[in-house]
């Protein structure tokens, strides 16, 4: 059965927003000669899905209690998180021009302090899956009504903490814990296979008592559909692993390792923005 008209609009608009994180994303980078965009075009349409659809949070009360918690566990892509919050409201869109430099809220790190929208700070792989087990048992032991949701790079789940985490959201039955992996198969130094090979990955998680989806990382509405679902399983904390492209939306950039590290130049930067459909 094919899409509803509601349905397709929904998914442009998701798209849209998708588009407008990696276009605030690529600006934010080559003005602060910052690097880390591959890891933030990956995530795009999982960041457009969670705060276009998923998430109950309010730009206009950011510390509302019963708010579900985001935590951006790969903190080195912290300029898509803060373009999408700056998109939905919580600050103001001229803030993102002052990215990485001195004097900003906006760390190269994703950071907590005097930036709402954002619940902690990280940037150490392997410690935001610890921090969201914490959130989601509190939210269990004080009978609130509040999801957590955790962002993983794939690369680090090569930690041991991020493994202690897993195990320990099984034992302890977190089903208001959902973790989404951005697995675009390449870490700092290489490919994920040749680093550290996490395969069968999704036996892993299954092992440790998640319930695990598979699904295209890039499909707004396959997106929306399960992360909707959530809790797969009652009694379970839920594991997404999106199957992503490392600097998608960017030919020249797409699962290309350089683009972990390198800043973009004038000419790239045009490149890339005319590709998204935009100019200088």
């Amino acid at each position: 059965m094919g899409k509803t008209v509601s349905e397709i609009h929904n998914c442009h608009d998701l798209s849209d927003l998708a588009r407008a994180i990696r276009i605030h994303s690529l600006r934010m980078i080559h003005n602060a000669k910052s690097s880390h965009a591959g890891s933030c075009l990956s995530m795009a349409e999982l960041l457009a899905v969670l705060y276009g659809r998923v998430l109950r949070v309010d730009a206009a009360r950011p510390d509302w209690p019963d708010r579900d918690r985001f935590v951006l566990s790969k903190g080195h892509a912290a300029a898509a998180l803060y373009a999408a919050l700056a998109e939905k409201g919580f600050f103001p869109k001229s803030w993102l021009r002052t990215f990485y430099q001195n004097g900003s809220p906006l760390a190269g790190h994703i950071t907590h302090c005097g930036v709402p929208g954002v619940e902690v700070s990280t940037g150490s792989l392997g410690h935001g899956l610890p921090l969201a087990c914490g959130m989601a048992l509190a939210g269990k032991r004080d009978d609130r009504a509040y999801r957590v949701f955790a962002l993983l790079s794939d690369g680090e789940c090569d930690e041991g903490s991020t493994w202690e985490a897993m195990l320990f959201a099984g034992h302890q039955r977190l089903d208001n814990l959902v973790v989404l992996v951005d697995y675009n198969k390449i870490q700092s130094i290489g490919r994920v296979e040749e680093v550290l090979d996490l395969e069968p990955f999704a036996d892993k998680w299954t092992a440790c008592r998640w319930s695990v989806r598979e699904i295209d990382g890039h499909d707004v509405a396959a997106l929306e559909c399960n992360l909707s679902a959530v809790p797969f399983v009652p009694g379970k904390p839920s594991c997404v692993i999106a199957h992503t492209v490392k600097g998608k939306g960017v030919s020249y950039m797409e699962d290309k390792l350089l683009w972990h590290y390198r800043s973009p130049s004038d000419e790239d930067l045009r490149l890339a923005l005319g590709e998204l459909g935009e100019s200088l």
